[in-house]
């Protein structure tokens, strides 16, 4: 994609989760110039946050890719999004792959979380892939606006459940399996007006450096990927129109990215062959903005 001249039309949502299905434009899951090659053949993968946005597309490269996949949602709130999600993968599965699975989940608690890895273990009997991708994110202009409910919620949302899954997936894991947390730019530049998602998203860097040590000796990978402004539910959902409107102008390319521009780093990390001497690493699909660390 070009950089430049880009511009959304002014939208916001009510709520989050934000709804993919209603945003104008809608997200772009998938380039029509991606080439699948079996990356992923025979694997079992588990996605948090999977019914939309970045989620979707990596669920798709997925499954293109070869892999069974399995992804977590917000009931009675992205029952939508991750229905039109399931049936784009069924539809576009590979012969010898199990048939997708959509699994409703508040994944800030572990007895939640264990229960969503039981029920893709029974079905699929191991776990090789884990993307641990659900967030949600709030504006406030001063650390003083954010009380103690709203951190709790945030870091139970955007945290403890990449622990917590972590935590219970480890155990269905062998050697040769693959752990990716999607964190953020944000991490690496701050965000004044996204504090405490910004902690979480800074949490989920040192958690990935400090686990892939652990790890290593087992075989295990696990490796990060920080987008940039990236054009996902979670946009409209969480700014003004007016910032809608001017999403990703500040970068380099001038636009914000599409979840298809993000999705090939999740599937690179996620290929064994193709990262086997990558692990403690982060991506950054951010348009340009230079970061260290």
């Amino acid at each position: 994609m070009a950089s430049g001249g880009q511009q959304f039309p002014p939208q916001t949502q009510e709520k989050q989760p934000g709804k993919e299905h209603v945003m104008d434009p809608l997200p772009q899951y998938i380039s029509p110039d991606y080439k699948p090659s079996n990356k992923l053949r025979g694997k079992v993968a588990l996605v948090t946050g999977g019914d939309s946005g970045i989620g979707r597309a990596v669920c798709y490269s997925f499954a293109l890719e070869g892999a069974t996949v399995a992804f977590t949602y917000v009931k009675s709130q992205e029952d939508k999004d991750a229905q039109d999600t399931l049936q784009i993968l069924k539809k576009d599965k590979s012969a010898d792959a199990k048939d997708p699975m959509a699994i409703p989940a508040d994944l800030g608690f572990d007895e939640n979380c264990k229960k969503v890895v039981d029920e893709v273990v029974n079905a699929y009997g191991r776990i090789d892939i884990l993307v641990n991708n659900a967030a949600e994110q709030h504006k406030s202009t001063s650390v003083e606006d954010i009380d103690e409910e709203r951190l709790e919620r945030v870091f139970r949302t955007n945290f403890f459940s990449y622990f917590f899954m972590t935590s219970r997936c480890l155990r269905h894991m062998k050697e040769g399996s693959s752990i990716i947390n999607t964190t953020s730019v944000n991490a690496y530049k701050g965000n004044p007006a996204l504090l405490d998602y910004t902690s979480t998203k800074g949490a989920i860097v040192a958690f990935t450096r400090g686990l892939s040590l652990q790890l290593v000796s087992r075989g295990i990978r696990v490796n990060g990927v920080a987008p940039g402004p990236i054009w996902t539910p979670l946009i409209p959902a969480s700014m003004s129109e007016e910032e809608v409107a001017n999403f990703g102008k500040e970068v380099p390319m001038k636009r914000a990215g599409q979840p298809s521009e993000v999705a090939p780093c999740f599937v690179f990390l996620a290929c064994e062959h193709c990262s086997s001497y990558i692990t403690g690493q982060v991506l950054h699909p951010n348009g340009g903005v230079i970061v260290n660390g």
